[in-house]
């Protein structure tokens, strides 16, 4: 996680450092005249959590302005500069801050303030523990029916295509048929359901130089329907290394927001298993196949659909074993 911390005072700063000692991967800074908006404006686009050591009005009147939606919004937490409390303003469960704040908290010997209506009453907190899951929610606007059914004694039914370890929530019950919510890669479901998605899927690309990223895209969009699998189960891009900066699909990507990795040829050659081969693409690129034996290199784990090829593009996915735990996946 990319934390970002402003504080405004000496004692805010020393408070700050002595979280930096514990804390991965936080910056700190301290907050001149005139320059909190412009760190707001790229700590919130840049950074997963913004911690304001401070009062909390002044981080209230700095984030308003950039909020947007739980799925995207980064992970609010504020601490007094005496670290007495440490209070999640935003993004309480899939945006961690409700994790953070007790993390912070533990670090100074803080209070942490929940206030998330779940967690106060002790249940289940859907989008807290897909959140832990690392599982994408397709539709968010469910989450707030599943919680108001939750917090009226009610018994949500699921259905998970996959083991789930650990001792069932209190309140939940397996269903395979009338689910309020499915974990699943798939695209099909219950439109009525929260739909959860692990994102255990690899797209392995290959195109031609100078292929355009509509082309990409409208390649990619082919491939997930013969699947049948949703969009968000699609973690990463993989390709060989010559093509790491090949504009189209680096366009591709970050409109998708995938990461894109690559392998060189012999380590493409070196996969064990039964791929597509093409005498053309090998004289080319130095290895027979380069979608399918990217997509199973990177993903470690099975063909869900074999090479599909058209306009210069061609793609395979690939799918691993989704792991998840009831508990906090470690």
């Amino acid at each position: 996680m990319r934390i970002a911390a402003i504080a405004f005072t000496d004692c805010g700063m020393a408070l700050g450092r002595r979280l930096q000692e514990q804390a991965e991967n936080m910056t700190l800074e301290r907050c001149e005249k005139g320059g909190l908006a412009a760190w707001t404006a790229r700590a919130f686009s840049d950074s997963d959590a913004l911690v304001f050591i401070g009062a909390a009005g002044i981080a209230v009147r700095a984030v308003a302005p950039h909020v947007e939606t739980k799925t995207c919004d980064p992970a609010v937490v504020v601490l007094d500069e005496l670290g007495t409390f440490a209070i999640p303003i935003l993004s309480g469960h899939l945006g961690g801050a409700n994790a953070l704040a007790a993390a912070l908290a533990r670090q100074v010997g803080a209070i942490p303030v929940i206030t998330t209506a779940t967690d106060v009453h002790g249940l289940f907190a859907v989008d807290d523990w897909a959140r832990t899951q690392g599982l994408a929610v397709a539709n968010p606007q469910r989450i707030k029916w599943i919680s108001a059914r939750l917090l009226a004694g009610e018994t949500i039914r699921f259905k998970s295509l996959y083991p789930i370890d650990g001792a069932l929530p209190a309140q939940l019950e397996p269903d395979e048929e009338g689910y309020d919510m499915l974990v699943s890669h798939r695209s099909r479901g219950r439109v009525e359901a929260l739909r959860l998605v692990p994102r255990i899927v690899t797209a392995g690309i290959g195109c031609r130089r100078g292929a355009a990223a509509e082309t990409i895209e409208a390649a990619f969009a082919a491939a997930l329907g013969k699947a049948g699998c949703h969009p968000l189960a699609v973690g990463a891009v993989a390709t060989i290394g010559l093509k790491a900066e090949e504009p189209g699909l680096l366009a591709f990507c970050r409109s998708r927001s995938l990461p894109l990795v690559t392998y060189t040829a012999e380590e493409l050659s070196a996969m064990p298993g039964s791929f597509t081969g093409s005498a053309f693409v090998k004289k080319t690129t130095g290895v027979d196949n380069v979608c399918e034996r990217a997509a199973v290199r990177h993903s470690g784990g099975r063909l869900l659909t074999r090479k599909e090829a058209g306009n210069g593009v061609t793609v395979a996915l690939a799918i691993r074993e989704a792991k998840l735990t009831w508990g906090e996946r470690k």
